[in-house]
Formats: structure tokens, C-alpha cells, sequence
């Protein structure tokens, strides 16, 4: 860390340059006076120009050490030796801490999560419904499940206290670049009562907040890291793995947990590589432990696209305008019931009870009408994209609900579409804990149905159509492009419609840029410039005092305080008078970004 130089104001009101330090870290040690204030008994100042150089060169030494974004010309072998942080070396083995420590963490975490849903909506079902209650009444087995785990996930913040959010998680990489552990029991106990209860929400986000914590703690208390920069690319690293092996597409994944940090495209670029390769290393540690492999997980029911033609990745940007446009309606929505939700006080934690029961009413109502808008959709995303009867629906119980809802037509798949985006807004405001990437998709995927009714003659497969909205939909809420594009492609089995997903995508974020909805997605802080008034004035005024000191030493170690005193007195004519400007201000701006460890 650095400290600026101070520069004090007299009680006369004329400007002197104070004590020059440099608190530097344990490498360095603390530097020499470059230059001293002129001692009201001895009427001289000393420069020393020896000293100043070599506090440049502690400067240079900081940096190449310090700066991880740097990357320093050493070779394999010393970097072996020395363990540097943030050479490749050090990251590999991060890599692999990290990968089967959260590959582990996601195993234990999703069999978990199996056991309970196999066990609330078909163990329990099959011995206490069929058969036993009169068939319409199976669809009250929906409420039946859903109150007590809205109940509990209330219970939860209440008693254990508030678990955090993919917000929270992304607020703490900007920030912090560190999660606390007692995140983790909270978020793991209440996104299992909110996923077993039916809601619209997925593990992916508490799997993503569960591995980061674990990254973080890692990286700070085993391998004793203090450097933000080198502290937040192994977060980012658990992150990776979190979503790679969940998705079980480690390149998707890992370019994901970099992109929904920011409102647009990577923005911790220096990290994208270490981030993957812990990806794969994750997805292969969670997927030989569950036993399943890595690959196509939704069946079209079709013949895979074989080429593209231009014609059809401009129809593709079509759809994924459409997209946006329905995020664009889900963000008004929600904003206008996050609003209701907070005019009566429920977004307090000690209402949460009461909130996750409000939330679960409307998720119940809806539910029992049409069963495909339960779960997180990466189940039903087949059922939807492919218009395949709702006995297909792999985790609600029952499957018909009470009026044997299809999805066979332009009106039906709209009113499946939008269920699915009132049950996601719900979710959120109830306090439901998890992810809502794959249920944005399960809207997009009815909605690009909905468009194959009203448009017949597109040149694209229906399936195709509805990656492609898909993709539109999610990328204007969670602004991931790149990453929502590799998933769609690579869990269909369509790699050859890339172009027109991809088209989809950029089309949406280029539309919704200016659209937030993860309010936490902000701009690195640490290449932020803060712009202070007079601020150009004042780097002028500096870089001339400094050669004009350096003409009239004329190499010698001293000058006498009326010739600094006249140095500091006058100015060119263009610029400011010294008096004018605000010294104290400048240093406080700078001493407030060497206090967030930024190189100033």
C-alpha cells in the first residue's frame, strides 16, 4: 500500500510540501525523505536526488511483485522454487486445491438436493397420493410441499441469518474479493427448502456463493493471501468451478461467473484462463463423482443444424430482440412487485416468513394450473423447447395439474412463458434462495415456441428459435454473452447454431446495456479513475515543480528555501496560481485510493 505525500497548509496560508512517505509492504522497507520542509531555524531545503531514485526503483519493485495483472519474465524453474503468487505455478496448484475442494462441496450439495426432490415429489407421492387420495385431488400435493419449505426457508433467515444472494456474491469480488463462511450454512439450508419447494429458482447460484466462499477462505487462511487483486482471481476460480460443473460446461460455465460480475463483457480479463482451467478441473472432479458424463443434456428430438446461412443468424437476431424485449417487461414487472413487497415492509428479514408465504401463494396458484412452471426448468427446458406432452415434466408431482394444461398452441405457449416470468419475480421478492438463469431459459424456450405458431415460414427449426430467444431473454438479465451462448449450444447438442444464438445474444445486450437488473454488476473499482476538481491543473503544476527544481539544483544536494519558496510562488501564466489550487484535496484523494491497495 501506498501514502502520498501530504501537502499542508500553513497558518499564513502559503503552500509547503510536508514529509514525503511511502509506507510500502513487508518487501520494502520504509522510504528516504525526498524532500524535507524548510526548517523555520535553518532557511534550506534538502533534496536528495539519490534517494529519490532509488525510492523509483522500490516503486518498480512494488509493481512487478505486487501487480499480478503484470506478469513478470521469469522462468519455469524460479517460479517452481519460489512459489511466487500469481505465477502459473501458484495457480495450478490453486487450481487443483480449489477444483476438488469445490467439486466435493457441489457433489455433497446436489445429491443432497436429489435425495430430498426424488423424496418429496415421488417417494412420498407414489405411498401417500396415488391410490390412496381421489385423483382430483392429487394437485393439492403441490401446496401440500410448497407452505412447509416456505415455512422453513423463513425460519431460516430468521434464526440463521440472511445467506446472501449471486448479488452478494458479486458485490463481494468487486469489494472484498472475499466471502465469509458463515454465509454458507444459510445459503445451503435455505436454497434447499426453496428448490424442494417447487419455486423458480436453481442451484446454480448458491452453488456459485457456496464455492466462492470456500475459494476465498482457501486462498486467504492456506495460502496466506493478502493481495486483492491475486485474492479475488481465486474466488473467481471457485466460482468457475461452481458453474462448470453444474452445467457441465466447463468453457460456459467459467466465462459465466467473469461475465456476471459486469454489466458488459469481462471486465477481470487477467484472470479468464486460471478461472477455466479450474472449471475443468471442477466439472471433472463433480461429474466422476456423480457418475454422469459430460455432454448433451436436452434431446431436440431433431437432426442437429448441419450449417448456417446468413439469412438465418439475422432471423436469430430478430428473435433475440424479442427476447430482450420480454426482459425488458420482466424487469418492469418485478420492479413493480419488489415495490409492493417493500411498501409493506417485507423485504425486512424479520418478515421473512410472511414473505416467502406471499411469494409461495402466487408460485402454488400457478403451479397447480400449469405444473411446467415449477422447479428451476432445467428438467422441464426439454418439455418446453421440443412441445412434448406434460407428463414428460420430470419433477413436479402431479403433471397434469387441474386442467390438464398443453402446450399446443401460439396462446398456450405465451401463457406458459409468462407464468414462468411471474413465478421467477416471486421467487426473488419471496426470498426464495438460488439461481434464475435456466428458468429465464424455460420462458425463453416457450416464447420461441410461441413465435413458431405466429411465424411458420422462418428458416429456422423451431428448436433453434427458441435457444435463440433463450438466449435474448437471459442475456438482457444477467448480461452474459458470451458464456449464455456456449451453454445453449452445448447442453441441446446444436454447436452448428452458434452464429445465430450468439447473434441472439449480442443483439440483446447491445439493446439492454443500459438495463440493470443485478444492481452489484459495476465496473472494476480498481481501474477506476476518480476525476477531482483542478485535478489536471494540479498533475501540471507538479510535473513542472519537479524539473524546475531539478534545473536550478543543478545536481547539487541543497538550495536555499527562498529559491524553493519563489519555485512554489510563481507559475506560467496558463495555469493556476499555486495558491489556487486545492493540494489538500488532491492528497486526500490519493491517500483514499492507496488505503484500497490501488497503486496511485
Amino acid at each position: 500500500q501506498l501514502r502520498p505525500s501530504c501537502c499542508n497548509q500553513t497558518k499564513r496560508g502559503k503552500t509547503t510540501l510536508a514529509r514525503s512517505e511511502t509506507i510500502m509492504t513487508s518487501d520494502a522497507k520504509e522510504s528516504s525523505l525526498l524532500l524535507q520542509r524548510p526548517n523555520t531555524k535553518n532557511d534550506s531545503a534538502n533534496i536528495n536526488l539519490d534517494k529519490a531514485e532509488k525510492h523509483a526503483e522500490d516503486l518498480k519493485k512494488l509493481v512487478e511483485e505486487r501487480l499480478p495483472i503484470r506478469r513478470i519474465e521469469n522462468s519455469f524453474t524460479d517460479d517452481v522454487v519460489n512459489f511466487r503468487d500469481g505465477s502459473i505455478p501458484h495457480s495450478v496448484v490453486v487450481a487443483i486445491t480449489n477444483a476438488v475442494m469445490c467439486g466435493i462441496g457441489a457433489y455433497l450439495y446436489y445429491i443432497v438436493m436429489i435425495y430430498l426432490i426424488e423424496l418429496f415429489w415421488h417417494t412420498f407421492p407414489e405411498k401417500l397420493v396415488v391410490d390412496v387420495w381421489p385423483e382430483w385431488a392429487y394437485v393439492l400435493w403441490i401446496p401440500f410441499v410448497a407452505y412447509p419449505m416456505a415455512i422453513g426457508l423463513g425460519l431460516t433467515v430468521v434464526f440463521l441469518g440472511e445467506p446472501g444472494d449471486l448479488a452478494y456474491t458479486i458485490k463481494c469480488v468487486h469489494v472484498d474479493a472475499f466471502v465469509h463462511l458463515n454465509h454458507v450454512m444459510p445459503m445451503v439450508i435455505s436454497s434447499l427448502f426453496s428448490i424442494i419447494g417447487g419455486c423458480s429458482v436453481g442451484p446454480e447460484a448458491p452453488l456459485v456463493a457456496i464455492c466462492a466462499a470456500l475459494s476465498a477462505n482457501t486462498s486467504k487462511y492456506i495460502f496466506k493471501q493478502t493481495n486483492k487483486s491475486i485474492m479475488r482471481k481465486h474466488m473467481l476460480m471457485g466460482m468457475a468451478g461452481a458453474l462448470g460443473a453444474f452445467f457441465g460446461c466447463p468453457l460456459g460455465g467459467s466465462i459465466f461467473a467473469l461475465e456476471v460480475c459486469s454489466k458488459f463483457a469481462i471486465e477481470y480479463f487477467e484472470h479468464v484462463l486460471e478461472a477455466i482451467l479450474c472449471g475443468v478441473l471442477t466439472c471433472c472432479v463433480f461429474r466422476k463423482l456423480t457418475g454422469e458424463v459430460i455432454g448433451q443434456v436436452w434431446d431436440s428430438k431433431d437432426v442437429p443444424m448441419e450449417y448456417e446461412v446468413p439469412e438465418e443468424i439475422a432471423e436469430a437476431a430478430m428473435v433475440g430482440l424479442v427476447g430482450a424485449a420480454f426482459g425488458a417487461l420482466f424487469v418492469f414487472v418485478h420492479s413493480r412487485v419488489l415495490s409492493v413487497f417493500d411498501h409493506f415492509g417485507l423485504l425486512n428479514n424479520k418478515y421473512a416468513v410472511w414473505r416467502a408465504i406471499i411469494g409461495c401463494t402466487v408460485i402454488v396458484l400457478i403451479g397447480m394450473i400449469i405444473p411446467a412452471t415449477m422447479f428451476w426448468g432445467e428438467a422441464e427446458f426439454e418439455t418446453l423447447f421440443t412441445l412434448s406432452p406434460m407428463s414428460t415434466l420430470k419433477h413436479v408431482f402431479p403433471t397434469a395439474g387441474l386442467i390438464g394444461f398443453e402446450m399446443d398452441s401460439f396462446a398456450t405457449c405465451v401463457i406458459v412463458g409468462l407464468a414462468k416470468l411471474v413465478t421467477i419475480s416471486f421467487s426473488v421478492a419471496g426470498g426464495y434462495r438460488g439461481g434464475f438463469i435456466f428458468p429465464l431459459f424455460s420462458a425463453g424456450a416457450a416464447f420461441g415456441r410461441a413465435l413458431c405458431f405466429l411465424y411458420p415460414s422462418t428458416s429456422l427449426k423451431p428448436t433453434v428459435v427458441s435457444l435463440c430467444m433463450a438466449a435474448g431473454l437471459n442475456v438482457a438479465i444477467t448480461k452474459t454473452t458470451m458464456a449464455t451462448t456456449l451453454i445453449l449450444v452445448y447442453l441441446s447438442g446444436e454447436q452448428n447454431a452458434m452464429s445465430a444464438v450468439l447473434s441472439a445474444s449480442l443483439v440483446s445486450i447491445f439493446a439492454t446495456s443500459y438495463m440493470p437488473f443485478i444492481m452489484t454488476q459495476v465496473d472494476r473499482a480498481d481501474e477506476t479513475i476518480e476525476v477531482v476538481d483542478l485535478v489536471e491543473q494540479e498533475v501540471v503544476f507538479v510535473h513542472n515543480l519537479v524539473n524546475k527544481l531539478k534545473r536550478n539544483t543543478n545536481n547539487s544536494m541543497s538550495m536555499s528555501h527562498s529559491l524553493l519558496n519563489s519555485t512554489l510562488s510563481t507559475f506560467d501564466e496558463e495555469h493556476a496560481p499555486v495558491d489556487e489550487i486545492d493540494l489538500g484535496f488532491l492528497n486526500k484523494s490519493l491517500t483514499r485510493h492507496a488505503k484500497r491497495s490501488y497503486l496511485v
